[in-house]
């Protein structure tokens, strides 16, 4: 890995831009295959979502086009440590997602059919069930639905080890090596344009997350995505208490290795306005609307970062892909508050907690929730792997291989039609399926 340095290769049969956890596991397994694939990151391996997200690896809930490629990321994630040879703290505990009322419940148990329809198990919980899982689980609960085969590892560990592994089949990654633009020839990509320089190459893999579209401007293609602010914060370490993920109303939690907590408190989701909220606003709006209560708009200082950004002579104009390297978006407090609160209430057998940090990263999410995955009919060469939603942790390994396939072998092992570009400009879009 390097970082500052000049480029070296002039050359490469792949250019990935972006080392999360997406773009590490997609340089990984064209690595693996004796592809020349060259990463470039304008900061560090896993500095964005991919270092800040819940560290859930998590089948269940999902819109049905996803259980295929989460069933294979879990397949996956089961052997990766032995594979990498690295710890990623993974841990297949399950997942639970907690229903406080009958509602909450049905609406839960629409969701089995799917499960069945590909064999993954999955099932309702109720009364002592839920104990069985949670010991001394608190609160008055309708059920839940678990789903034992989940798990959940640590972001950073899993997306460093990838990158690892990348590197030691030849990958080569430039850090701190923000891309300038993607040139074309004959409507195919010819190249890449960084920092340092120009990397002649006939296909790019853009694992931008959520700078993917200010990329895909570039290229001339719409890509609609927003940002959501997630907050997550680490409690000081307890007492083992169980394996399992807890999705819950009011918090969402998984117990690391040391005792400590990860927890998400519920409620509405953040959104910071900027002059890109009104960017492909067509697309989002009718499910803004419709679930309006589910968001909280934030007017500060992100929106005056953008005003100042779109004026003549700004170093976004100058350099809209590199302006605001080093991002760093502010935890919401009052969540992470409540989260603790309702965490204690939730496991009251536990001591009295503090909080060890708090972190926010910006989710990339796409209209319909559902990642963006595939080629582009032009450029040809140009591939997103892209707008996964808050998924792309748990389907980063599933994802860089069916990149690695799509390019070397002109086909992937598992359908992702239900995932291309072009559903947007189709009308193909489909409403959001998930029920978590």
């Amino acid at each position: 890995m390097t970082a500052g340095t000049p480029l070296v290769e002039r050359d490469a049969d792949v250019v990935v831009i972006g080392a999360g956890i997406v773009g590490s596991a997609a340089a990984y397994s064209l690595a693996k295959r004796g592809v020349r694939v060259v990463v470039v990151e304008r900061g560090r391996v896993a500095g964005e979502q991919s270092r800040k997200n819940w560290g859930f690896v998590r089948q269940q809930g999902r819109d049905p086009l996803e259980v295929p490629l989460t069933m294979e990321a879990n397949r996956i994630w089961q052997g990766l440590e032995r594979e990498l040879g690295a710890d990623v703290e993974w841990t297949q505990g399950g997942n639970l997602a907690l229903a406080v009322n009958e509602p909450r419940m049905a609406l839960l148990e629409q969701w089995l059919p799917i499960a069945r329809e590909f064999g993954l198990d999955t099932r309702l919980l109720r009364g002592r069930e839920l104990q069985s899982v949670i010991p001394g689980l608190g609160g008055d609960w309708a059920g839940g639905l678990y789903t034992p085969a989940d798990g959940h590892a640590d972001p950073v560990k899993a997306t460093e080890a990838l990158a690892r592994g990348a590197v030691a089949h030849g990958a080569v990654l430039h850090l701190d090596c923000a891309v300038q633009g993607v040139t074309t020839h004959a409507g195919a990509v010819s190249g890449v344009v960084t920092e340092r320089g120009e990397i002649n190459t006939p296909w790019v893999v853009c694992a931008a997350g959520a700078w993917s579209s200010r990329l895909a401007r570039r290229l001339g293609l719409s890509l609609p995505q927003r940002w959501v602010r997630g907050t997550v914060a680490r409690t000081t370490a307890a007492p083992a208490i169980t394996p399992c993920a807890v999705w819950g109303p009011g918090v969402a939690f998984r117990q690391r290795r040391d005792g400590s907590f990860n927890i998400a408190a519920g409620g509405a989701l953040d959104h910071d306005v900027t002059l890109e909220s009104l960017h492909q606003l067509r697309f989002f709006l009718p499910n803004v609307w419709k679930n309006k209560a589910m968001f909280r708009f934030h007017v500060g200082r992100p929106l005056v970062r953008s005003l100042l950004a779109a004026m003549p002579g700004s170093a976004a104009r100058r350099a809209p892909l590199v302006w605001d390297r080093g991002i760093d978006p502010v935890a919401n407090e009052t969540k992470v508050q409540r989260g603790l609160a309702e965490l204690q209430r939730v496991l009251p057998s536990l001591p009295r907690l503090g909080i060890a940090e708090r972190w926010a990263g910006y989710i990339d999410a796409t209209p319909d929730l559902i990642p963006v995955l595939g080629p582009v009919a032009r450029p040809r060469g140009f591939v997103f792997a892209t707008g996964f939603s808050g998924h792309g942790f748990a389907m980063g390994p599933i994802a860089g291989r069916l990149v690695s396939e799509l390019i070397v072998d002109g086909k992937t092992s598992l359908d992702i039609s239900g995932f291309r570009f072009a559903r947007f400009a189709e009308g193909a879009m489909a409403r959001p399926r998930n029920v978590l």
